[in-house]
């Protein structure tokens, strides 16, 4: 317990420490945000805000886990997968600041590399862990046996999903940090209560630490925007972590907001392609409450009560599975 409190700790703090001087250098650079035409007009004002904080973010977790932690082939294939998506949302990032436009890396392009981190994920969960291809419902007793093939096209999913659920959620002020915060600090106590998964839990809390650290500069009014370095490489961590911990439906609801987000777009382009008509003012769904002359701080606040909600119902029902 002691060493997984003092790496969150300790993430926090290099966040906390490493943030004014990486604000300002991006400053100098001219490094900041473009802002998508077709976005809320309110946004229009934060254009130029410096970007990719998420670097701050993995710079604080590398360390305090890389020391304290015994790299065992679980953690090192979570921690791999945080980093590699990081690296791909720092490309997406810095094609969007030298092309100065709000599109990077087509999106063709993150799938193929989702999909080889996917593999590395399935070799390593099947050969080094040992985990079997098995579906755990966690409500209940039930599990199914997919199969090796299945079993990869699920990592897959769980993977993409992810990065792109919390992708799509990172577009107000501190709240995909937030929120990750939230749903990576129940995989804190899941891998925590887990039986060896120490390693795992050591990660998890150094996430949360980064998050919280990060929110620091990002609550509004954000001094830093954690851009698709940020958004990608925690989406990859939480999706790693359900794989982990075989909780990849158990995620629908512990990463429930993320998820909300995720669908209030697939459902606003499917009625605009079928029907011609938008269900929602503006997707994702916080946009539409920006619509509604909702403040940002309310939104935020209240996404956050949601995650709290779904993510502490995914912990009681994975602590409920654990003890039958």
């Amino acid at each position: 317990m002691g060493e997984v409190l003092i790496a969150g700790m300790a993430a926090m703090f290099i966040c906390l420490f490493l943030g004014p001087k990486f604000i300002e250098y991006l400053r100098l650079k001219e490094f900041g945000q473009h802002i998508r035409e077709e976005g809320p007009q309110e946004h229009h004002a934060k254009a130029g805000t410096p970007t990719m904080g998420g670097l701050i973010i993995f710079a604080a977790i590398c360390v305090p886990f890389l020391v304290l932690s015994d790299r065992d082939a679980q953690s090192m294939a979570v921690f791999g997968v945080a980093m590699l998506s990081a690296t791909l949302g720092f490309a997406d990032d810095f094609l969007k600041i030298v092309k100065r436009r709000s599109l990077g890396l087509s999106a063709r392009s993150k799938l193929a590399v989702q999909l080889l981190m996917a593999l590395g994920l399935w070799w390593v969960a099947r050969h080094y862990v040992g985990l079997e291809p098995t579906l755990f419902f966690r409500i209940s007793d039930a599990s199914v046996n997919i199969g090796p093939v299945l079993y990869f096209v699920l990592v897959f999913l769980v993977i993409a999903g992810a990065s792109n659920g919390v992708n799509l959620t990172d577009g107000l002020d501190g709240l995909a940090a937030g929120c990750c915060a939230i749903v990576l600090l129940a995989y804190t106590a899941i891998t925590f209560i887990s039986n060896d998964q120490q390693d795992l839990a050591l990660l998890s809390s150094c996430l949360v630490g980064g998050c919280i650290g990060f929110l620091w500069f990002n609550a509004f009014p954000a001094s830093i925007f954690m851009g698709d370095t940020g958004s990608l490489g925690l989406g990859g961590a939480v999706g790693a972590l359900a794989v982990m911990t075989q909780t990849e439906v158990l995620l629908i609801i512990i990463g429930g907001i993320f998820v909300i987000e995720a669908l209030s777009v697939a459902i606003q382009v499917f009625a605009f392609k079928t029907f011609r008509r938008r269900v929602l003012l503006m997707a994702p769904l916080h946009h539409h409450f920006e619509m509604l002359a909702w403040s940002e701080t309310k939104i935020m606040l209240r996404f956050w009560i949601i995650a709290a909600v779904c993510s502490g119902i995914g912990f009681t029902l994975y602590q409920q599975s654990i003890g039958r």
